[in-house]
């Protein structure tokens, strides 16, 4: 098993592709800790724009495990409010408010389990952005802006963590059918297109060089593998998952 006795720690795994990333993980032998901003019955309740919050949650993990081994950020935001309207009728508050989340949850979750893992001289940090980071697309609001600016940390954080042992990769996959982004994509576009949800799909996946996009359960396999001592030559970098749609 890749990660056998490793200490994971997943923020927004209520989401498709927390869930997904989380249970791999500990298919493959890690401890696994869930936060979402909602509490279940699996998921601590952990607002990952709350630092205080977050750092909490971090000690309560060290105080049971004893380490932090992962941190994988998956957090997202509702697409509904910010994509689908022209830039220039976006209201700036809905431009800068993915920007600010997407940007400081990362900074917060990624900064405090650094402190833990310089302490250890190991880790690795981790995060999912979109190709929206390096392609232009219309009707993305502060999207794509937003998952640029995590793939600049990406660089930043390893640049500073390196030389104490913790990598930091990020992962870019394309749209998932099993997730909600790409409805929440697909849906102010569906109205001005005329589009259905399976001609949107098969748009998306003519872009592709397979014809077909990734499933949640190949992104989870490859973050699996990147958080894996496997993959211990590849920091500072977002890993392209795009299957050919974006070129390197």
């Amino acid at each position: 098993m890749m990660l056998k006795n490793k200490i994971a720690v997943v923020y927004g795994a209520g989401g498709g592709i927390g869930a997904a990333v989380a249970r791999t993980f500990a298919q493959e032998g890690a401890q696994v800790f869930l936060t979402g901003r909602r509490r279940s019955a699996e998921v601590a309740e952990v607002d990952a724009l709350d630092e205080e919050a977050v750092d909490s949650h971090l000690e309560s993990v060290v105080a049971e495990a004893g380490r932090v081994d992962i941190s994988f950020n998956a957090v997202g935001l509702p697409n509904a409010d910010i994509v689908g309207t022209p830039l220039t009728d976006l209201d700036a508050a809905l431009f800068t408010q993915p920007l600010t989340a997407y940007a400081l949850s990362y900074f917060l979750t990624a900064r405090l389990a650094a402190r833990r893992m310089i302490a250890q001289k190991s880790g690795v940090i981790m995060t999912v952005t979109a190709l929206h980071s390096r392609t232009g697309l219309p009707l993305v609001g502060g999207y794509g802006p937003a998952m640029a600016a995590k793939e600049a940390l990406t660089r930043d954080l390893s640049a500073e963590l390196a030389p104490y042992g913790v990598r930091v990769v990020g992962l870019r996959p394309q749209g998932m059918p099993e997730t909600r982004t790409i409805r929440d994509a697909y849906e102010p576009r569906a109205k001005a297109s005329g589009m259905t949800w399976e001609q949107w799909q098969e748009l998306l996946a003519g872009r592709t060089h397979p014809k077909r996009l990734m499933t949640l359960e190949e992104m989870a396999n490859l973050a699996t593998f990147l958080a894996s001592d496997k993959a211990s030559g590849m920091t500072g970098t977002t890993v392209n998952l795009t299957m050919g749609s974006l070129d390197d």
